[in-house]
Protein backbone atom coordinates (compact mmCIF):
# COMPACT_ATOMS: atom_id res chain seq x y z
CA UNK A 1 0.00 0.00 0.00
CA UNK A 2 1.47 3.33 -1.14
CA UNK A 3 0.60 6.43 1.22
CA UNK A 4 1.01 9.76 -0.30
CA UNK A 5 0.59 13.55 0.82
CA UNK A 6 -1.85 15.62 -1.15
CA UNK A 7 -2.68 19.49 -0.07
CA UNK A 8 -1.13 18.47 3.35
CA UNK A 9 -3.52 15.30 4.15
CA UNK A 10 -1.90 12.19 4.28
CA UNK A 11 -3.73 9.26 1.83
CA UNK A 12 -3.38 5.93 1.82
CA UNK A 13 -3.50 3.59 -1.49
CA UNK A 14 -5.40 4.85 -4.33
CA UNK A 15 -9.16 6.75 -4.35
CA UNK A 16 -12.33 5.59 -5.47
CA UNK A 17 -12.12 7.64 -8.49
CA UNK A 18 -8.58 5.07 -9.29
CA UNK A 19 -10.67 1.87 -8.41
CA UNK A 20 -13.58 2.41 -10.59
CA UNK A 21 -11.15 3.63 -13.19
CA UNK A 22 -9.21 0.47 -12.87
CA UNK A 23 -12.69 -1.72 -12.57
CA UNK A 24 -14.07 0.12 -16.16
CA UNK A 25 -10.82 -1.70 -18.14
CA UNK A 26 -11.75 -5.12 -16.91
CA UNK A 27 -15.66 -5.29 -17.61
CA UNK A 28 -17.82 -3.86 -20.45
CA UNK A 29 -19.13 -0.43 -20.36
CA UNK A 30 -22.25 -0.28 -22.33
CA UNK A 31 -24.01 2.72 -23.60
CA UNK A 32 -28.15 2.83 -23.21
CA UNK A 33 -28.81 1.83 -26.50
CA UNK A 34 -26.37 -1.59 -25.77
CA UNK A 35 -27.85 -2.30 -22.63
CA UNK A 36 -31.72 -1.80 -24.24
CA UNK A 37 -30.75 -3.99 -27.35
CA UNK A 38 -29.79 -6.68 -25.06
CA UNK A 39 -32.76 -6.71 -22.81
CA UNK A 40 -35.02 -6.78 -26.07
CA UNK A 41 -32.82 -9.65 -27.22
CA UNK A 42 -33.19 -11.72 -23.63
CA UNK A 43 -30.87 -13.57 -21.93
CA UNK A 44 -29.68 -11.05 -19.51
CA UNK A 45 -29.82 -10.55 -15.86
CA UNK A 46 -30.35 -6.93 -15.61
CA UNK A 47 -28.99 -6.19 -11.77
CA UNK A 48 -30.07 -2.66 -10.16
CA UNK A 49 -27.31 -2.42 -7.18
CA UNK A 50 -28.85 0.94 -5.86
CA UNK A 51 -29.89 1.09 -2.06
CA UNK A 52 -33.56 0.94 -1.71
CA UNK A 53 -34.48 4.26 -0.75
CA UNK A 54 -32.76 5.44 -4.25
CA UNK A 55 -35.04 2.73 -6.36
CA UNK A 56 -38.28 4.37 -4.50
CA UNK A 57 -37.53 8.01 -5.00
CA UNK A 58 -36.48 7.10 -8.81
CA UNK A 59 -37.43 3.87 -10.19
CA UNK A 60 -35.83 1.17 -11.95
CA UNK A 61 -35.57 0.05 -15.42
CA UNK A 62 -37.94 -2.87 -15.47
CA UNK A 63 -37.57 -6.31 -14.85
CA UNK A 64 -34.03 -5.35 -13.43
CA UNK A 65 -33.04 -7.79 -10.24
CA UNK A 66 -32.60 -5.46 -7.34
CA UNK A 67 -29.61 -6.10 -5.36
CA UNK A 68 -28.22 -3.53 -3.55
CA UNK A 69 -24.32 -3.10 -3.79
CA UNK A 70 -23.46 -4.60 -0.15
CA UNK A 71 -25.22 -7.63 -0.20
CA UNK A 72 -24.14 -8.74 -4.32
CA UNK A 73 -21.48 -11.03 -3.10
CA UNK A 74 -23.53 -12.96 -0.59
CA UNK A 75 -26.94 -12.93 -3.42
CA UNK A 76 -24.04 -14.00 -6.30
CA UNK A 77 -22.16 -16.87 -4.66
CA UNK A 78 -24.13 -19.93 -5.12
CA UNK A 79 -22.24 -21.35 -1.66
CA UNK A 80 -23.50 -18.73 0.67
CA UNK A 81 -26.73 -18.96 2.15
CA UNK A 82 -28.48 -15.60 0.61
CA UNK A 83 -27.64 -16.97 -2.48
CA UNK A 84 -30.37 -16.01 -4.68
CA UNK A 85 -31.79 -18.00 -8.23
CA UNK A 86 -31.22 -14.96 -10.45
CA UNK A 87 -27.82 -15.09 -10.16
CA UNK A 88 -25.65 -17.26 -12.33
CA UNK A 89 -21.94 -17.16 -12.85
CA UNK A 90 -22.30 -18.25 -16.34
CA UNK A 91 -24.93 -15.89 -17.49
CA UNK A 92 -25.07 -12.55 -19.08
CA UNK A 93 -25.11 -10.32 -16.27
CA UNK A 94 -25.36 -6.62 -16.99
CA UNK A 95 -25.36 -4.20 -13.60
CA UNK A 96 -26.50 -0.78 -12.91
CA UNK A 97 -26.65 1.73 -10.35
CA UNK A 98 -27.21 5.08 -10.52
CA UNK A 99 -24.49 6.92 -12.83
CA UNK A 100 -22.00 3.83 -12.68
CA UNK A 101 -19.29 3.72 -9.92
CA UNK A 102 -20.74 0.81 -8.16
CA UNK A 103 -21.65 -1.17 -11.34
CA UNK A 104 -18.81 -0.94 -11.98
CA UNK A 105 -16.88 -2.09 -9.32
CA UNK A 106 -19.55 -4.68 -8.44
CA UNK A 107 -18.99 -6.04 -12.05
CA UNK A 108 -15.13 -6.76 -11.06
CA UNK A 109 -16.33 -8.84 -8.04
CA UNK A 110 -18.35 -10.86 -9.65
CA UNK A 111 -15.70 -11.61 -11.81
CA UNK A 112 -13.44 -12.15 -9.10
CA UNK A 113 -16.49 -14.79 -7.92
CA UNK A 114 -16.69 -16.45 -11.65
CA UNK A 115 -19.12 -14.24 -13.37
CA UNK A 116 -18.15 -15.03 -17.26
CA UNK A 117 -20.29 -12.31 -19.04
CA UNK A 118 -20.12 -9.03 -16.73
CA UNK A 119 -20.88 -6.11 -17.73
CA UNK A 120 -22.22 -2.31 -16.36
CA UNK A 121 -24.14 0.47 -17.93
CA UNK A 122 -22.03 2.96 -18.10
CA UNK A 123 -23.48 6.10 -16.53
CA UNK A 124 -26.28 4.17 -14.96
CA UNK A 125 -29.87 4.97 -14.42
CA UNK A 126 -29.04 8.82 -14.94
CA UNK A 127 -27.84 8.18 -17.90
CA UNK A 128 -31.11 6.09 -19.21
CA UNK A 129 -33.44 8.62 -17.76
CA UNK A 130 -31.18 11.12 -20.14
CA UNK A 131 -31.73 9.49 -23.01
CA UNK A 132 -34.97 8.89 -22.12
CA UNK A 133 -35.78 5.39 -21.83
CA UNK A 134 -38.53 4.31 -20.02
CA UNK A 135 -38.53 3.64 -16.01
CA UNK A 136 -40.99 2.34 -13.70
CA UNK A 137 -41.76 3.21 -9.82
CA UNK A 138 -40.27 6.60 -9.24
CA UNK A 139 -42.28 8.38 -6.26
CA UNK A 140 -41.02 11.71 -7.21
Amino acid sequence: MSISVEKGNMRMGNSVQDLVANARTTIQNLSVTEVAEALATGGVTLVDLREPAEVTRDGAIENAVFAPRGMLEFYADPASSYHRSEFDPEARVILYCASGGRSALAGRTLQELGYTDVSHLDGGLKAWIAAGRPISGASA
